[in-house]
């Protein structure tokens, strides 16, 4: 199934344009890391975590909306993801509670720190940071796919603003939230940051 007959298997065949500028939002030239082939890894993900979920598939809707507009140029983007998110799914029969709580979802993708309680969104953020938790082949193409995705910033300053993201990262309690992605991720992601770290403060 492409990604926008996965869309309207989600939204109906009313809201196929919504999947389908998803789509093609996803698949901007700048795009190295945050790519289609990234929002599918959150979605089978998503749909695996599923039964931790209060609501699977506001889930689903916020994950395709988490990384519609992404500009490595500006630090909103998961803001403009979610006024994205409440403007295109307003023109929809999605009840305006729901609407809004996909907004939050995709908000909280910019500290992925769900609350205790927050399960919907325990399950977006962990489905968002598996990489993190990849082997180390994987992680190391991850890695140097955001690298391409900010290649107009100097060396020296792409180093000190990733470590800053990468200790802000480990600073975090948890990483992941749900039992299964914890057991599964959570160790091996903060070994591979800690690795790439150790990359960044070398010569």
């Amino acid at each position: 199934m492409d990604l926008v007959d996965r869309w309207v298997a989600l939204a109906g065949p009313h809201t196929r344009h919504i999947g389908a500028e998803l789509n093609d939002r996803y698949g901007e030239p700048h795009r190295r890391y945050h790519t289609r082939e990234h929002l599918a890894a959150v979605l089978d993900l998503v749909d695996e975590l599923a039964p931790h979920a209060a609501a699977p598939d506001t889930v689903r809707l916020a994950a395709w909306f988490h990384d519609a507009v992404y500009d490595p140029e500006r630090a909103d983007n998961e803001e403009r993801s979610a006024r994205l998110a409440a403007r295109m799914l307003a023109d929809t029969d999605l009840p305006a509670p729901e609407v809004e709580e996909v907004a939050r979802l995709v908000e909280l993708t910019a500290t992925h720190a769900p609350a205790d309680g927050d399960r919907d969104g325990q399950v977006l953020c962990d489905a968002d940071l598996a990489i993190l938790g990849s082997d180390p082949a994987p992680y190391a193409a991850y890695a140097a796919a955001v690298r391409e995705e900010y290649a107009f910033i100097p060396e020296e300053f792409f180093r000190a603003g990733r470590a800053e993201v990468l200790n802000g990262l480990l600073a975090l309690p948890e990483l992941f939230h749900t039992p299964v992605a914890r057991e599964r991720y959570e160790r091996r992601a903060r070994n591979n940051i800690r690795a790439e770290l150790m990359l960044l403060n070398g010569p």
